[in-house]
């Protein structure tokens, strides 16, 4: 988009910046999963959540019958690559280890809340500057 002409006798308009949305973010698990020939995938990457990716899961028998299975059902909705599996699912997000379902968790959370769950504060006694992490419970717990 073109910056407009600047007008008599003030002074000229800021250039308008476009800032790109970042729709996909790569990670890397801390152990890995484990596929059935023994190859272990870590890098991977995630994609921002839509309001379908957690809308559709909840009409999953899984997920009505325990509330718990959400976090697999939409992590496999929005993980779109690990390692160098053809194909990333709920499945294979069941079958993770339980430290790489919760940093995925985490990631998502960090993600789809605009990139962070962390606070910057003030220590009441000296001062200092500290983040703190804001996130709460597991994604799908309530």
């Amino acid at each position: 988009m073109p910056t407009p002409p600047p007008r008599p006798g003030g002074p000229a308009p800021a250039p308008v910046v476009q800032e790109r949305l970042r729709t996909e973010f790569p990670f890397e698990l801390p152990r890995g999963y484990v596929d059935e020939a023994g190859t272990v995938h870590r890098d991977g990457v995630m994609r921002l959540a839509t309001a379908r990716d957690e809308l559709v899961p909840l009409r999953d028998i899984r997920v009505q019958e325990n509330p718990a299975y959400l976090s697999v059902v939409l992590l496999g909705r929005v993980i779109t690559r690990l390692g160098t599996l053809p194909l990333v699912h709920d499945g294979i997000v069941e079958n993770m280890f339980a430290s790489d379902l919760a940093f995925l968790q985490d990631f998502y959370r960090q993600v789809n809340a605009e990139g962070h769950t962390r606070a910057t504060v003030e220590c009441p006694h000296c001062a200092e500057p500290f983040e703190v992490e804001l996130g709460g419970s597991r994604l799908g717990e309530s």
